[in-house]
């Protein structure tokens, strides 16, 4: 700004010939000492202030667009194009992607079943649908493995489990969890890829002993459980971010952090019409209630 350029020299050179040169009035540069701040950019200051805000409170992970859907929340009349404007300014942008996890799909699996889910991710009810994955987390003790089940309906992860191996007791663990805290019907379908934790007899053995109807990907095709890809790849690009962990503990402490206390209470999916998965699970709870 002009009126900047000549607060900052003017010790140089003459207010009067800097006016001159730049082609302003001085009695402007003067009317500006007293309010130098626009409304317009007294509105931008305090608007970039809420927009570092709900950056912060989403773990400096959120891009403009679930910025300005939490600005819309919050009541603020602001379009999706200035809260652009003002995060780039600010330096505020979405936390870059993870290098996807490598695969080992050699041997032969003990027990294959059908693609049943066949990449029909779009479920109309809660509890019909999981899908289920494993991944791992850098430490200095050496690596943790983190079992999840996802609920389609709403992309809640409804169970969890780590530990520092990877044998099928770990997603077990996950399956019971989420079956204690849903407790759904039998029927429920559940699509997980062929790693040998699923391919095993002991877990084959725990879905039909629960009447829980197992899908499971083609060998090789990451695509056929994209939701739990997803999942881990939003993990690692949104809270772990390349990082080494102390130790395991400290690991699965953040990574409890991340699901229980933002991912399912607060992460706005677009899927889920800009909801969390929590609040679109309530509202289509209490959609129902209204309509009985």
């Amino acid at each position: 700004m002009k009126y900047g350029f000549i607060l900052e020299h003017r010790a140089q050179f003459t207010i009067r010939t800097m006016c001159r040169v730049l082609g302003v009035h001085f009695s402007g540069f003067y009317a500006w000492i007293k309010n130098p701040l626009s409304l317009r950019a007294m509105e931008d200051r305090r608007q970039t202030k809420l927009i570092e805000k709900a950056w912060q409170d989403s773990g400096k992970i959120y891009g403009y667009r679930k910025i300005h859907d939490d600005l819309i929340d919050m009541g603020e009349s602001v379009s999706e194009n200035r809260v652009a404007r003002l995060a780039r300014l600010a330096g505020i942008r979405a936390q870059i992607g993870y290098k996807a996890k490598p695969s080992n799909h050699g041997g032969k699996p003990s027990v294959v079943v059908d693609n049943t889910l066949d990449r029909q991710f779009d479920v109309d009810a809660p509890n019909r649908v999981w899908v289920a994955d494993i991944t791992y987390i850098r430490t200095r003790e050496g690596w943790l493995y983190l079992a999840v089940v996802i609920d389609l309906f709403s992309r809640r992860v409804v169970g969890w489990a780590t530990q520092s191996r990877q044998p099928t007791d770990l997603v077990i663990k996950a399956l019971i969890t989420a079956l204690w805290r849903r407790k759904p019907s039998a029927g429920l379908l559940v699509h997980t890829d062929q790693g040998s934790q699923f391919t095993s007899r002991d877990w084959a053995s725990f879905l039909r002993d629960h009447h829980i109807v197992h899908s499971m990907s083609r060998r090789g095709n990451c695509h056929d459980n994209a939701v739990a890809e997803s999942f881990f790849n939003l993990l690692k690009r949104e809270r772990i971010r390349r990082k080494t962990y102390k130790t395991r503990e400290i690991a699965r402490q953040d990574i409890f952090d991340y699901i229980e206390m933002f991912y399912n209470p607060k992460r706005k999916h677009a899927r889920n019409g800009m909801l969390s998965p929590v609040d679109f699970e309530n509202r289509q709870l209490n959609d129902k209630q209204e309509g009985v």
